[in-house]
């Protein structure tokens, strides 16, 4: 068994596609328009679905926000260096809302930034 994608609705596709491949530098890997549906879903990550998980950005054309609720936390991302991470992504328009330090009772390095509808994203500092 493997890991194959994580789905996330989102309210503007464009916006949403804009931070992921512009903002985090993924890769835009297929999308597909399903109009009797009248949803999108758009695939995006770090390389290939044969080999790596990806995120699903799923946008229903009639619907332009959600409700992020209380069980959904986060997708991590692993990167050399959290710090120059953050100001990287703070330089391409993407908002840091937690800068790179420690995580509360541990060593770990880590950071937090926020897409367009307001899902974290956890930066995890690895070497």
């Amino acid at each position: 068994m493997r890991l194959l994608h994580t789905m996330i609705r989102v309210g503007n596709l464009q916006r949403s596609l804009a931070f992921y491949t512009e903002v985090l530098g993924m890769k835009l890997l297929r999308q597909q328009d399903y109009p009797e549906g009248r949803f999108t879903l758009a695939f995006v990550g770090y390389g290939d679905e044969d080999s790596h998980a990806v995120i699903e950005l799923t946008h229903n054309w009639d619907t332009e926000a959600y409700d992020i609720g209380t069980g959904f936390g986060h997708i991590a991302i692993a990167v050399p260096n959290a710090a120059a991470a953050c100001d990287e992504i703070r330089s391409r328009g993407g908002k840091v809302v937690r800068e790179a330090g420690a995580m509360k009772h541990g060593t770990t390095v880590i950071a937090f930034v926020e897409d367009p509808d307001g899902y974290k994203i956890e930066l995890i500092e690895q070497a």
